[in-house]
């Protein structure tokens, strides 16, 4: 008898060991769990002619999802195709469609625009140049006329300065400008910000910078054929020398990536911040261009 209440009692304690154990566990991986799945982190690499735009709306997004976490870095178009085909990032800004990239296979990503974006020749602000023609803006970009005074400025060199490879702004202005031909050697800059703070600083030096970052006392854009960089230029095609902004995915969009893409497109931000920062919401475009440059009426 003594022996059998023995064994019922290491039975009962093996029972209530196990329940706990289990129960712990399972409380334990709950929660584990619980937590991994309120907090969404989104990392967003590329284009630094939207990095202003997607920095602005990230921040909006985050305050009305906070559980949410949008790390929004540069380094160009290249790069974002190049990580976001890795799939290394969430999301792969660019200012090209990935056909234009070397080394990309569009089959690999899915596009979402978001965006217009126009890109105009900006000069310092000692030239007192404020239109040129496309010929002239093509001879300035290779390297044909290296004098301010032979486009009715000043007797001063022309210092021109571009962007580096990988670069979609670049890959705009060329398809739009250049039309084939090769651009003259010159210094390269990485990105439209440090462009900007060199026209700015440098007399008697041109590039081109995304419409967001036009600004500033010391440089100002220049006219083309007579048109001027505006929104409805853009829209109509009489501004020529612009592109998309585009948003890729690894494979179809999921979860909070394709949650802060579907607010991107919304009419919230595209009626604001897109208008506010200087960008083209796509609703208003009268035309569509294509991967090699074609652009027809909608």
């Amino acid at each position: 008898m003594k022996k059998n209440l023995i064994r019922i009692g290491i039975i009962l304690i093996a029972v209530l060991a196990l329940y706990y154990g289990s129960t712990h566990r399972g409380l334990t991986s709950n929660t584990v769990s619980s937590t991994h799945a309120t907090t969404k982190n989104i990392l967003i690499v590329g284009s630094t002619a939207l990095q202003p735009l997607v920095e602005k709306a990230s921040s909006m997004y985050e305050k009305e999802n906070p559980n949410t976490s949008i790390s929004v870095q540069g380094g160009g178009s290249g790069a974002g195709l190049t990580q976001v085909q890795a799939g290394s990032v969430q999301i792969g800004d660019s200012d090209i469609f990935a056909s234009q990239e070397e080394g990309i296979d569009p089959s690999k990503i899915v596009d979402h625009k978001v965006a217009v974006v126009g890109i105009a020749p900006v000069v310092n602000k000692d030239i007192n140049v404020s239109n040129l023609s496309m010929k002239q803006l093509r001879d300035i970009f290779t390297g044909k006329i290296t004098n301010w005074k032979d486009v009715g400025g000043p007797d001063m060199a022309i210092t021109v300065v571009n962007r580096s490879s990988g670069s979609g702004t670049r890959t705009v202005f060329e398809d739009s400008v250049l039309k084939g031909e090769t651009a003259v050697k010159a210094q390269e800059q990485d990105s439209n910000g440090t462009v900007q703070k060199i026209i700015s600083s440098t007399p008697g030096s041109i590039s081109y910078l995304a419409s967001g970052y036009i600004s500033g006392k010391n440089l100002r854009a220049v006219k083309v054929d007579n048109v001027s960089l505006t929104t409805e230029n853009i829209e109509n095609n009489k501004w020529k020398i612009w592109g998309y902004e585009h948003m890729y995915t690894h494979g179809k969009a999921e979860g909070q990536t394709a949650n802060f893409i579907k607010y991107f497109k919304s009419k919230k931000v595209q009626n604001g911040i897109v208008k506010e920062l200087g960008y083209i919401p796509l609703a208003g475009m009268k035309v569509d261009k294509n991967s090699q440059g074609k652009v027809t009426s909608k």
